[in-house]
């Protein structure tokens, strides 16, 4: 992207001054007892669950939206049954509880902001009637600051109760619920370790933000962090651990990106069974623009799935408007994780 359309993307962080902190079985093993007769003992196998691998192969090719050029869909493991993706396409709310300005998620009370979302979720439906729509909270539960803070580590973790709160908030609708992190000085391994306890819960998942993540000891905000290959694949291990560990379905793992520089190595991302990965297109700006980025930083450079974010606020200034579900599925790839702001 050029540096000037780069300069049109904004930086969403807002630093809170508060203080808190986050088969076909196999063969049967036959064992023989000489005695007066001989005894076969004949120990089972639990059958291997597999998933409809063509009914899978069409669904992705769908997605694709026909692409031509190899890159779409990308080649990766079959994930274990139950799998979200692409069988369903995700719409979430994002923000954090501490603040109206972060997102729609904080922004309006509870019931306007699921009634709102569940508004989006039938847009999406009737947009694309082939993927089922499904309401998901994504909340910020590591949020960048611009102080050190009591660790040095310009990061701030959210009371578990806030993130019962939106745990809570997500049942009656039967949403998915993102636990978002922003890392400042620490690191992806040290924060997703710390919510294990709930990534441990089958509808709980991860959002990552290289935007804040500052390894040469910069003021998170004051220039665009980013992550390596290696930084993501430390979240990939920790979810697939989680997900082995709890005989869970795959954990979907987003993550955000706008500018070329936020994700290092790209080609070295693994991909595994256990963890489906999203590449969410972030920043705000002109249709144009968002275009731009995505054709450049999602399309050019696939991992797995793709995804979109949507500023109800900033994507609706100046002479821009947002985009609306109808056109997003006219993509290539088409999105299979939308986000609101």
């Amino acid at each position: 992207m050029k540096k000037s359309a780069i300069a049109l993307l904004a930086l969403p962080l807002l630093f809170m001054n508060i203080s808190c902190e986050k088969g076909k079985a196999a063969d049967g093993v036959t064992a023989t007892e000489k005695s007066d007769t001989v005894k076969t003992v004949t120990k089972e196998k639990t059958p291997t669950l597999t998933i409809d691998t063509v009914d899978f192969n069409k669904r992705m090719i769908a997605l694709s939206n026909n692409d031509t050029t190899g890159r779409w869909p990308v080649k990766a493991p079959y994930p274990l049954p139950g799998a979200l993706l692409p069988y369903n396409r995700i719409i979430a709310y994002y923000g954090n509880l501490y603040s109206t300005r972060m997102g729609i998620l904080g922004e309006i009370p509870r019931k306007e902001m699921l009634a709102k979302l569940q508004g989006e979720v039938s847009k999406w439906q009737a947009a694309d009637s082939t993927v089922k729509a499904i309401p998901a909270l994504h909340y910020i539960a590591v949020t960048a600051q611009g102080a050190p803070g009591k660790n040095n580590m310009h990061r701030l973790r959210m009371p578990f109760k806030q993130i019962d709160t939106v745990i809570s908030w997500a049942k009656p609708i039967n949403a998915l619920v993102f636990l978002d992190i922003q890392v400042g000085h620490s690191t992806v391994k040290s924060e997703v370790a710390e919510l294990e306890k709930y990534l441990s819960m089958p509808n709980v998942h991860l959002g990552i933000d290289p935007e804040f993540s500052m390894k040469n000891g910069e003021r998170p905000g004051s220039k665009i962090g980013h992550f390596t290959a290696a930084d993501i694949n430390d979240a990939i291990t920790i979810l697939a651990d989680i997900v082995r560990k709890n005989k869970l379905t795959p954990k979907v793992l987003v993550i955000h990106r706008f500018t070329q520089g936020m994700v290092k190595n790209y080609k070295d991302i693994k991909t595994v069974p256990e963890v489906q990965i999203v590449m969410d297109m972030d920043g705000f700006g002109s249709k144009v623009l968002k275009k731009d980025s995505y054709v450049s930083y999602i399309y050019r450079e696939p991992v797995q799935f793709a995804g979109f974010k949507l500023f109800y606020k900033n994507d609706n200034k100046n002479d821009w408007k947002m985009y609306s579900p109808e056109e997003l599925v006219k993509f290539t790839p088409k999105p299979i994780y939308i986000q609101y702001q």
